[in-house]
């Protein structure tokens, strides 16, 4: 099995199974809202002792629906390669301490077929969007597989049609978008631009930009996606890497959402 091992094992997250386990859980401990469904997430891809708590409060949404969602669309933005449009990839499966997801890869015939992804194992070797969400969905879910996207330069409707190919609502499908807010601005400017890029979020703009977000092309299309299925969307938690270190010269804004 030709499968993709963890790139950021050990320093954006314990290497440690028991460890990564044990803190994973302990984000998942958040108070949620009863009576919800969740279809999405939009989740911050830091260090976990930057945003794993933020990321932890959305994904403890999904307690009540683990034993539904056996598919989990996976769409984080590329750090290390210059890209253009989406990238699959030839892996058959992604590791991580806590074990191996098997890949949906019967679902990237489509996708290609309509030109919608390429297929580029480069994009995903290093890339750590896509890897920093994959134990907490470990922690939370049953059995389920994963259909890994890194996205590049891209127009919501790429994005939209993706999710439309791939028939998100099909309730045992759920969409993960990794993504933080704005990087490097001191600590008072980061909170008002994080703040109407949140603002933006909850009206479904889907005009961000990467001075809003780094995964804007994701987020766009999946929000273009929720207006048109009218799905509601709650902001979760929001802080930023000032209020966690202290430091706050040049701080990095997280925010998570649910949709549902």
């Amino acid at each position: 099995m030709k499968y993709r091992t963890a790139a950021v094992s050990g320093q954006f997250y314990p290497e440690s199974a028991l460890q990564l386990r044990s803190e994973v859980n302990a984000f998942l401990t958040a108070t949620t809202e009863e009576g919800i469904h969740t279809h999405a997430l939009i989740v911050p891809h830091a260090g976990y002792c930057y945003s794993g708590g933020v990321a932890g409060c959305a994904y403890a949404y999904l307690k009540s629906i683990a034993s539904h969602i056996t598919r989990v669309i996976l769409l984080g933005p590329s750090h290390r390669v210059a890209l253009q449009g989406c990238a699959v990839s030839n892996y058959e499966a992604f590791a991580t301490p806590l074990g191996l997801i098997d890949v949906a890869s019967e679902c990237y015939p489509p996708l290609l077929k309509l030109g919608l992804v390429s297929s580029c194992d480069s994009a995903h070797l290093l890339e750590h969007s896509l890897e920093v969400q994959l134990p907490f969905l470990q922690c939370c879910l049953d059995n389920f597989k994963i259909v890994p996207i890194v996205v590049g330069q891209n127009s919501p409707h790429t994005i939209k049609e993706i999710l439309n190919v791939l028939k998100v609502d099909d309730g045992s499908t759920l969409v993960v978008v990794s993504s933080d807010l704005s990087h490097y601005h001191p600590y008072q400017q980061a909170k008002i631009l994080d703040n109407n890029t949140i603002d933006k979020i909850l009206n479904y703009d889907h005009t961000l930009t990467g001075e809003d977000a780094c995964g804007c092309f994701s987020v766009n299309g999946l929000l273009d996606y929720a207006h048109s299925q009218r799905w509601k969307i709650k902001l979760i938690q929001k802080t930023n890497s000032g209020d966690i270190l202290g430091s706050k010269k040049e701080v990095v804004g997280y925010a998570s959402f649910i949709l549902y």
